[in-house]
């Protein structure tokens, strides 16, 4: 492996890790592999840490093209849970607040769904790291004020209906760049008068790479480890400091 001109490496990230930590810990791994002090990796698009599934690890000079990755689509299967709503639109916070839910059937639900698919105005998440004057969005609402943020446009390509059990609404939704899925299940329970709420994500794809061919934390670690290291023909350690010398 070449990490210095550059690997994108695609792993599962898991439940409860931040896409920090993943970045973490294959850089711990790449540095003890390459015996040095520091070195440039960073991630394409965020992962919260109750979602799982594709998380993009750029190193080296790969890292120019984080922002190329993070405008890729990308695919998720998403469960919510219908009749109560959390703050966060998801279970980071506790229930607020519950609905009923017995007029609602399939029909009902995937008629619901196939309203969101197309370009859209959605309003973030306050728990997002959304920027306001400077400060994120989650810092505000953490402290009970409401950050006011502003509806943004995404694209919404394609939603499939999964399943509908026990008030768990399952489905796949393949989007652009800026949808946050929380906020589509905030919109979905009230577009069901029901309330609703996120309780799992999985990422699946993010543009050409699949979940299928992705590693966990473990076999890319252990990957770094046994990898034979391959160099480009011009690098010389001391001439190339913001390459293998500088964290991102």
């Amino acid at each position: 492996m070449d990490f210095i001109t550059g690997e994108i490496i695609a792993i599962d990230k898991p439940l409860k890790w931040t896409s920090f930590d993943a970045v973490k810990r294959l850089r711990g791994s790449i540095q003890k592999r390459l015996r040095v002090k520091k070195f440039k990796v960073g991630h394409a698009g965020t992962l919260d840490p109750l979602a799982t599934g594709v998380l993009l690890v750029c190193t080296g000079r790969a890292t120019r093209k984080i922002e190329e990755l993070q405008s890729g689509e990308k695919e998720y299967v998403a469960t919510v849970e219908l009749g109560a709503t959390t703050p966060s639109f998801d279970l980071e916070t506790e229930i607020d607040a519950t609905f009923p839910t017995d007029h609602i059937d399939e029909e009902m639900a995937r008629k619901a769904l196939e309203n969101f698919v197309g370009n859209i105005m959605q309003v973030p998440p306050a728990f997002s790291a959304v920027k306001i004057e400077g400060k994120r969005a989650y810092k505000y609402a953490r402290t009970g004020k409401d950050p006011e943020l502003k509806a943004k446009p995404i694209t919404i390509r394609e939603i499939e209906f999964i399943s509908l059990e026990n008030n768990l609404l399952k489905f796949r939704v393949v989007c652009g760049k800026g949808t946050y899925i929380r906020a589509l299940a905030r919109d979905l329970g009230k577009a069901l008068g029901s309330g609703a709420h996120l309780i799992a994500l999985t990422r699946t794809r993010v543009g050409d790479f699949n979940i299928r061919d992705c590693m966990s934390i473990d076999e890319a670690v252990k990957k770094i480890a046994e990898c034979e290291l391959t160099f480009p023909d011009s690098y010389q350690i001391e001439n190339n400091k913001n390459d293998i010398n500088t964290e991102k």
